[in-house]
């Protein structure tokens, strides 16, 4: 049997490039059955606990299926980098078994009705637009309700792109969690939620009426009025002129048609002086 070696891909991405001893060149396309094969887990003995150990392997074992790295658990848990690899193993598998289906999952058909992949759509997209298949990386790590977080990242004119996706293993169900992720798989964009956010407002704002406490208006102090200040007062005022009606004595015409006293109208100066204008004009 010939022993052959891997050479890496060949330059349009879809096959391994092998070497024999002798130096003669093989190759031998990426398939779906070949991904799975290669991909598929295998049981890793777990080794004993050490008895120094200051975080369980449960918890090791819970954090990296939940995405965090090894550094990080191990200075959280006050633990060594090399103890928490230890642990990681079928977790580390797990999770590659999980990038394996997703990639597997057929997303359409192209014109001669093969099956497309979302890994084949995904990598088409990239290749399209110049992107070095061999600098792309995969991940994912285990949402709180039960799916999948798969995240890409991949080289671009920024330095590096980031694409997301959701999957859910068992209903075999993977959509786009950000722009890149859709673009990728050529989906609309995920609809993004309004972010909540606080609002100011004046303390005369209607919404903060509610939170003032209710001003209750001050009784006016009652007035302290003084008796001979009513009294003084009653005195200064001016009198109000009235208007007076004269009885004249009538005329000898008018006696005789039995008029005994006729009204007068008092004049200006009889209001004002007192008296007749005439009299005034005969003591000048």
């Amino acid at each position: 049997m010939t022993e052959l070696r891997l050479d890496g891909k060949t330059e349009d991405g879809s096959h391994l490039a092998l070497v024999d001893t002798d130096g003669n060149n093989y190759s031998l396309r990426i398939s779906d059955t070949l991904r799975a094969t290669v991909n598929q887990p295998r049981l890793t003995s777990v080794p004993a606990i050490d008895a120094t150990q200051t975080i369980s392997v449960k918890e090791i074992q819970r954090r990296l299926r939940a995405g965090e790295s090894f550094e990080q658990i191990a200075r959280e848990g006050q633990t060594t980098v090399d103890k928490v690899e230890r642990f990681s193993g079928p977790i580390m598998q797990e999770r590659e078994y999980i990038l394996s289906n997703a990639r597997s999952l057929v997303m359409r058909k192209d014109a001669h009705r093969t099956d497309l992949t979302f890994g084949d759509v995904v990598l088409a997209k990239l290749a399209s637009r110049g992107v070095d298949i061999d600098q792309i990386s995969w991940n994912t790590w285990r949402l709180a309700d039960g799916t999948w977080h798969i995240e890409l990242h991949y080289p671009n004119r920024d330095g590096n792109g980031i694409a997301t996706w959701n999957f859910d293993l068992s209903r075999r169900a993977l959509d786009a969690s950000d722009d890149n992720g859709a673009w990728l798989i050529d989906e609309e964009p995920p609809a993004r939620a309004a972010a909540p956010a606080m609002i100011y407002a004046e303390p005369s704002h209607p919404s903060r009426l509610e939170d003032r406490p209710t001003e209750t208006p001050a009784t006016p102090e009652p007035e302290i009025v003084r008796i001979a200040d009513l009294l003084n007062a009653s005195d200064e005022k001016a009198e109000t002129p009235r208007l007076a009606v004269i009885r004249e004595t009538p005329s000898a015409a008018d006696s005789q048609d039995g008029i005994t006293a006729r009204a007068k109208v008092p004049s200006w100066d009889e209001i004002m002086f007192g008296r007749k204008a005439e009299e005034s004009n005969d003591e000048n």
